[in-house]
């Protein structure tokens, strides 16, 4: 009877110190200090540097991928380095955005990347970027709405989203802002 794809995973983790003379958490320590953060970059770290063979590399890097631990430093690291730098100072925006988008549910799911912070639910409804030293943008997915004021076309800004709202300051994060948040989050 053919393994499953837990048994097969199971049965690859059992054989890593054979194969690779290292456990999964050994492994899993080596790339969370490797301060990598995509599935190539671990696959190269892995291959090149340490001989593991291919469906070894692939099951720790995914093994590391998925770990609360691994990701939420990640994420931390990816968010703190946005906001760093000439772009220190507006950090407070940012924060500002998060705790009123958390308000909306236990499901927002805040993913920073390398240049913005994602927000999504079940997709994402925003996101969150410094764009200059004085101006944070949010993109917003507001597909019903039409644009007006400070709540404009996305244009050439991020072709994800359907509006950008240009912010300049943590007193720009305001109701009729939220409350675009909060639709794009409902209809996420």
């Amino acid at each position: 009877m053919a393994k499953s794809p837990a048994e097969m995973k199971a049965a690859m983790i059992a054989g890593l110190q054979e194969k690779t003379g290292k456990s999964l958490e050994a492994w899993l320590k080596i790339l969370k200090s490797s301060k990598l953060f995509k599935h190539k970059e671990f696959m190269t770290l892995l291959k090149s540097e340490h001989g593991v063979p291919h469906g070894y590399a692939n099951m720790i890097a995914l093994q590391a991928l998925q770990s609360d631990s691994h990701t939420a430093t990640d994420a931390n690291a990816l968010g703190d380095a946005q906001y760093s730098g000439a772009k220190a100072g507006l950090r407070p925006i940012y924060d500002a955005v998060l705790a009123s988008v958390k308000k909306f549910g236990k499901d927002v799911e805040i993913a920073p990347k390398k240049a913005y912070v994602s927000l999504r639910r079940s997709k994402q409804f925003a996101m969150v970027q410094p764009s200059t030293a004085t101006r944070v943008d949010i993109g917003i997915n507001l597909k019903s709405v039409k644009p007006t004021g400070r709540l404009e076309a996305a244009g050439s800004f991020n072709a994800m989203f359907s509006h950008r709202v240009r912010i300049s300051t943590p007193a720009d994060i305001d109701k009729e802002l939220v409350g675009w948040l909060r639709k794009a989050y409902d209809d996420a």
